[in-house]
């Protein structure tokens, strides 16, 4: 659907995007990650035709960035800003006035839910709603394929997760959708395959349960850092990353480190086994020091 080939975009003295080269398959929901500065924005904003690329090529069905391309694509920004004093379905029928071929007002209102608010004044809406118009907005067009640029960015969990089934509704049609986000259960949940960029490149790429498989071959054990001695060691199969007041122990063999831990009569009332993360991956690639 997308191809990107040696893609770079290039400020004064800083390469944000530095020769990234991906394909996007139909029909799939392909993820963007990575921290602040890594330059996924700048390349999603080249791929929605925002930017201009400092050099590389941008193919939509085998053809260059152009009309079929703007009639045929829908986006969901990050920020919006709606027209005040005017009704949700109001809205709905203005942007329904921009193109030649559109969903009927009806269809948008089921995928996206919109039925309870849809006379409400647009400055009335909470968060999840207006997001969900957002979304509505996005489809108007009918669009072969779909941006979403931190779709659920400051929303409730519940609110999250209703956004994800709208978004599970479009894939069903065999949409193809183009995510950014910082939230990695997000990432996981939604996404067939991702790619990781840091410093402008791309650091990994596949589908998100294949890279975790590739990169982890132990669970995560957590403890209160105060509940291991001073004088705590590891067994042969467990290395200690301690953050944020917890000890996370990676282990290779579940049962041998919770009977070491034992033996060294370790509080285990608190322990908790789980398996590794998208969030565990994306920060062993990228580090866990902030970002400005």
């Amino acid at each position: 659907m997308i191809e990107a080939e040696n893609l770079s975009k290039h400020y004064a003295g800083v390469k944000a995007v530095d020769g990234v080269s991906f394909a996007i398959p139909r029909g799939v929901c392909f993820g963007l990650l990575g921290p602040n500065g890594a330059g996924k924005t700048t390349t999603v904003e080249m791929l929605e035709g925002i930017k201009t690329p400092t050099s590389g090529v941008i193919r939509y069905k085998g053809e260059l960035l152009g009309q079929r391309f703007r009639n045929e694509a829908g986006i969901m920004f990050q920020h919006t800003a709606l027209q005040e004093f005017i009704r949700v379905d109001e809205v709905l029928r203005m942007f329904q006035q921009f193109y030649t071929h559109t969903r009927s007002i009806e269809e948008l209102v089921e995928i996206c839910a919109l039925e309870e608010f849809l006379n409400r004044d647009t400055r009335k809406l909470s968060g999840g709603q207006k997001q969900r118009l957002l979304l509505a907005i996005a489809l108007i067009n009918n669009p072969e394929v779909v941006f979403l640029d931190e779709p659920t960015t400051g929303l409730d969990p519940q609110s999250r997760r209703n956004l994800w089934r709208q978004v599970r509704k479009i894939k069903a049609e065999n949409k193809t959708l183009v995510l950014t986000t910082h939230y990695m259960e997000e990432a996981f949940e939604l996404c067939d395959e991702i790619i990781i960029m840091d410093h402008g490149v791309i650091i990994a790429q596949g589908n998100p349960k294949a890279l975790l498989a590739d990169h982890f071959d132990n669970s995560v054990i957590t403890l209160p850092l105060s509940a291991l001695p001073a004088d705590f060691h590891p067994d042969d199969a467990s290395t200690l990353h301690p953050q944020d007041g917890q000890m996370e122990i990676l282990s290779r063999d579940v049962d041998a480190t919770i009977h070491h831990l034992a033996a060294q009569r370790v509080p285990l009332k608190q322990l908790q086994v789980r398996s590794p993360t998208l969030e565990d991956l994306f920060l062993e690639l990228t580090g866990h020091h902030l970002r400005p």
